[in-house]
């Protein structure tokens, strides 16, 4: 099991969504349950992506959901 917690990755992930949440706060009511509820969705689960792979205990495993944490940061990305 790799100690998660300890990547700068995940320390990053987890101040993501309280920067995403102030941002889409001043969004637009009418985004509301479009590209607002989109982005805070992604950003949270980068963070649990990670953690969940890192739980997995097999280093393969641990870098499947590395790269699915990757596709969610890029999906956050291109939703903008």
């Amino acid at each position: 099991m790799h100690d998660f917690k300890k990547l700068e990755v995940w320390q990053k992930s987890i101040e993501l969504p309280l920067l995403i949440y102030n941002l889409t706060s001043k969004f637009p009511k009418d985004e509301i349950f479009g590209l607002n509820s989109q982005m805070r969705r992604c950003t949270v689960s980068i963070s649990s992506n990670i953690s969940e792979g890192a739980g997995r205990g097999q280093n393969w495993s641990f870098v499947v959901f590395y790269i699915s944490h990757m596709d969610h940061l890029a999906n956050c990305i291109l939703s903008q």
